[in-house]
């Protein structure tokens, strides 16, 4: 493993030595063990001259928040991100992943993507602004959090339910997914994340008659349930046109011509929706789970015995509704799509939702400034297919925004890089959304659009 370098505040210049410094941390969730980490991060905002504190439930799970006063009257700024990171076993990686290897161009290991890419850009650009000195027109916060990628119950849920003081004046915060660039019919775009889907973990439970499995009979718990899990695995559930994604799918096609032009506006018709994601193919990816509820079959449980049939089954399905859906939403789409003689008891085992309402104030910022520096680009509206800490931040108020900027190569695929073996970032990129942050503290004004929930 390579060398963690020393928290000096002088990293600001060099945001690859941040992350390589981020990466060697190993915080691997389960467990997390983010202590190390959070530490050296604090140590690091605290010499640049950052107010800092650390909160926890467990202790060697804290969470950061550091701040640094403005010189106007604007809501403070949130910058956050995560710590913690997937596992690793089973992965077949070219370099160590928590060595941070820079080579042919990238930094290698997990969490350069999510989210410790991130955590390095905003870390530099908040070190720059309090060395530069730069005239904030409001106080700048910056929060690093443990454990998102298991739901966040130790990290943003514990500091919104615990100590929501803290966010009683902020109303903006940037942090992951978006400003990754995406290329539809030539055209490039770079989607800034303003909404995202609800987390639905559901159960299904199937039951049956018990018996011997010399005699099977026909039907039975384990016979529904896979009838029940081909039909929502090989189906999409209805469609569903909410306003933010109509309005990024209008941004999309009025910068396209031709045939695709068409096929992007057929998104928005309900009864031409999935013939235009068929026809769109790989370009059409972004959109599709944006435009439905989706359902995948994560667990199965049942049966205890190789000669026993079990008289009851359980699936559990990951679940992520659009905005506006509700759990009985998602269960009434099921029970249409399985065939009608399989009964099933339904089971809402978590639910965790964003906003329907989005406050777009402080959009048109962070599109200008990905604008200016990518002239050959647009950037849009999005509704985040997965979760974030966001929905935590939500609850008290705080509109969030995906933005953590990063200037790809074409044919690098960043969704299927994330989590994956291989994990890796171009050392531009990470500069490039440094460079994009810190141009955001410099322009930000505070919001100009309205409060969330008009």
């Amino acid at each position: 493993m390579g060398e963690i370098p020393d928290p000096d505040p002088g990293l600001a210049d060099d945001p690859v030595t941040l992350l390589q410094g981020l990466v060697r941390f190993d915080t691997t969730n389960p467990p997390g063990n983010e202590r190390a980490c959070v530490e050296w991060t604090e140590r690091l905002l605290d010499a640049a001259g950052f107010e800092t504190e650390t909160y926890a439930s467990d202790p060697d799970r804290p969470n950061l928040v550091a701040r640094l006063p403005g010189d106007g009257p604007a809501p403070p700024l949130l910058l956050y991100g995560h710590v913690d990171v997937v596992p690793t076993e089973g992965q077949d990686w070219t370099y160590p992943p928590f060595d941070a290897v820079v080579e042919d161009g990238f930094v290698w290991g997990r969490g350069t993507l999510d989210m410790k890419g991130g955590v390095a850009m905003l870390l530099a650009a908040a070190l720059r602004a309090a060395r530069e000195d730069v005239d904030l027109a409001g106080d700048l916060m910056v929060m690093v959090l443990s454990d998102e990628e298991a739901g966040g119950d130790e990290g943003a849920a514990y500091m919104v339910e615990q100590h929501p003081e803290l966010f009683a004046d902020v109303e903006y915060a940037l942090g992951e997914f978006g400003g990754f660039p995406m290329t539809i019919a030539g055209e490039r775009f770079y989607p800034v994340q303003m909404n995202e889907k609800a987390i639905c973990w559901s159960k299904l439970t199937f039951s049956g008659p018990a018996g011997h499995a010399s005699m099977p009979g026909d039907g039975g718990a384990m016979a529904d349930m896979a009838r029940a899990v081909d039909a929502i695995a090989g189906s999409r559930l209805p469609v569903h046109v909410i306003p933010p994604v109509e309005e990024m799918v209008e941004a999309v096609a009025a910068e396209l011509d031709g045939e695709t032009e068409a096929l992007v506006r057929d998104l928005l018709d309900p009864e031409r929706t999935d013939e235009a994601l068929d026809a769109l193919g790989p370009e059409g990816e972004i959109f599709d789970a944006i435009l439905h509820n989706t359902a995948a079959p994560t667990v199965v449980r049942g049966g205890d015995k190789e000669n026993v049939i079990p008289g009851e089954v359980e699936v559990t399905l990951d679940c992520r509704l659009l905005p506006g859906q509700t759990a009985e939403d998602l269960e009434r789409e099921l029970r249409e799509l399985v065939p009608d003689d399989v009964e099933f008891a339904f089971e809402t085992l978590r639910y965790e939702a964003f906003p329907s309402e989005t406050d777009a104030g402080l959009f048109d910022l962070l599109a200008d400034t990905l604008e200016r520096a990518d002239p050959t680009a647009t950037a849009v509206p999005y509704v985040m297919a997965g979760g974030t800490d966001g929905r935590h931040l939500s609850r008290v108020g705080v509109q969030s925004y995906g933005y953590t900027p990063l200037q790809l190569p074409e044919d690098f695929s960043f969704m299927e890089t994330i989590h994956a073996a291989d994990e890796r970032v171009p050392v531009e990129a990470v500069e490039f959304g440094a460079d994009r942050l810190f141009e955001v503290l410099e322009g930000y004004e505070g919001g100009s659009g309205p409060e969330p929930g008009e």
